[in-house]
């Protein structure tokens, strides 16, 4: 069974369930320190949210991906961070993962993007073109986990620093 995705901008009134399927969709996964949700919301708080949309099916909320802009230490301009994305529970492994990624990165290219880098899991991404590349580094993260795809085939050869907002934390007061 085939579901149907819409796939758009997020919204104002979005961001109380982009919360909520952000807690939902990490909550089980060891790896997470468990801050997804308050990253997403420092980005939207910073502006630095270049790209934020959900998936929805039947009406329902059902995913979020954000795309935010990276410092790469030579410089080099037009570089993006996915992440994070968000599937609710129930709806995973249906392909609406794939949606937001794809469609996400669609639109990063169209907007004149160079590049982008995330942190994730070692057999999922390789799909959409990102790759382990020896030229960028993310600091405190080891080289299977990090990728980068470049829309023009080249690679600058840096450290990559994530938005601030990717240190966030903490609990709303």
């Amino acid at each position: 069974m085939s579901l149907n995705i819409t796939i758009r901008p997020e919204t104002d009134d979005d961001t109380a369930a982009i919360h909520d399927i952000t807690v939902a969709a990490f909550a089980d996964l060891e790896i997470s320190n468990h801050t997804e949700q308050f990253i997403v919301e420092a980005l939207r708080l910073a502006h630095a949210l270049t790209v934020s949309l959900v998936a929805e099916v039947d009406g329902r909320l059902v995913g979020h991906i954000a795309f935010s802009p990276i410092t790469l230490s030579d410089g080099t301009k037009g570089w993006y961070g996915l992440g994070p994305v968000s599937v609710a529970p129930d709806c995973q492994r249906q392909g609406i993962g794939t949606a937001l990624i794809e469609e996400g990165l669609s639109r990063l290219k169209k907007l004149g993007a160079h590049g982008c880098c995330l942190v994730g899991h070692p057999e999922y991404y390789p799909r959409f073109g990102f790759r382990n590349r020896p030229e960028l580094t993310l600091d405190g993260v080891p080289p299977y986990a990090f990728f980068a795809l470049s829309y023009d085939s080249t690679y600058p050869t840096a450290t990559v620093t994530f938005h601030e907002a990717f240190a966030a934390d903490i609990s709303p007061k």
